[in-house]
């Protein structure tokens, strides 16, 4: 039976987080899925935790070599067979009903691609932020600009057809190759929205990159490649200040200070002073007052956690 859904898994060497993601996806409620493990040159257990589900759902499909996320992405899409495509990155979770709502949103509003909301989690499993995506229109005006889809890798869910259409994802790319990606689909048209949170993005110390040029020269890259998208607005460069945020908000609760302090240094020099402020906290405040400070800024609804801890909750144990 061709599945519903393929759901394509990059993983390198996070056999343990692994495990537990692969639990989300393949107890998903109500619909039909295939899960394609992309093993990217791992040198841990990866291949045997896959073999121990015994579940001929999941296929595994091994680089020797590592290629990146976008081209194990695109390993997966090339022997996909659902209608659907879904993404998941090898450290989040899925609520059981994650493909269903968004696989009938995208039905019901003839939609080719959807999105859902996100819950941030710690390695515990605490939700320590997130919230709902914006609106299909905004979320289509903002990529130019900046990365509006929530959850990273982990939240789209795309008709087969238009990634045929709109093309794989850049593999020449390390960071921004969602983001690329994400402005393809929304050229093409409006995504549907399940504003729930659907996914659990969980921030932990391996999950971000020492390397902090090169997401620098990837934002070169897209101010170049998608000019014309951004031709009619006052700025016409992309939003740097919320890209360098990002990944110093990302070292910051993944633990990493002293990452995070260059790289909100780094948000200074492109013009954001008050990244200076958070330098000093990234670099003198003790755990405590660090970790109140982080809550007050970006503590989520208390309804929209509950709704997420519900079903984090229910999640077996890792």
């Amino acid at each position: 039976m061709t599945p519903t859904v393929s759901v394509i898994i990059p993983t390198k060497n996070r056999s343990r987080l692994l495990r537990q993601t692969l639990r989300t996806v393949l107890t998903q409620q109500d619909v039909d899925v295939e899960v394609i493990v992309v093993d990217d040159g791992s040198q841990d257990d990866t291949s045997e935790v896959v073999s121990a589900l015994r579940d001929s759902r999941t296929r595994l499909v091994r680089h020797n070599t590592s290629l990146g996320v976008g081209a194990a992405r695109n390993s997966g899409i090339e022997i996909a067979r659902g209608e659907y495509l879904a993404f998941v990155d090898d450290d989040d979770l899925w609520a059981p009903d994650k493909l269903a709502l968004q696989v009938a949103s995208m039905r019901q509003g003839d939609r080719s691609w959807s999105c859902t909301g996100e819950a941030t989690v710690n390695n515990n499993l605490h939700v320590i932020g997130g919230g709902p995506a914006a609106s299909p229109e905004a979320i289509v005006a903002a990529l130019p600009f900046r990365n509006a889809v929530p959850a990273g890798g982990s939240g789209v869910v795309v008709r087969r057809d238009l990634v045929a259409r709109c093309g794989t994802f850049d593999a020449g790319l390390k960071y921004t190759a969602d983001w690329d990606f994400w402005i393809r689909l929304g050229r093409d048209g409006l995504p549907s929205v399940v504003n729930q949170p659907l996914v659990a993005y969980r921030v932990h110390p391996k999950n971000t990159s020492k390397n902090t040029g090169t997401l620098l020269e990837e934002l070169t890259v897209l101010e170049g490649r998608y000019l014309a998208l951004r031709s009619a607005a006052a700025e016409r460069r992309v939003d740097r200040v919320f890209a360098i945020r990002w990944a110093a908000w990302n070292y910051l609760i993944g633990g990493r200070r002293a990452a995070a302090v260059r790289w909100y240094l780094r948000a200074v020099l492109a013009g954001d002073l008050s990244s200076l402020g958070r330098a000093g906290i990234a670099a003198l405040a003790p755990t405590a007052q660090l970790n109140a400070w982080y809550l007050r800024r970006h503590a989520p609804d208390p309804e929209w956690a509950k709704a997420a801890e519900a079903w984090l909750h229910a999640l077996p144990s890792a």
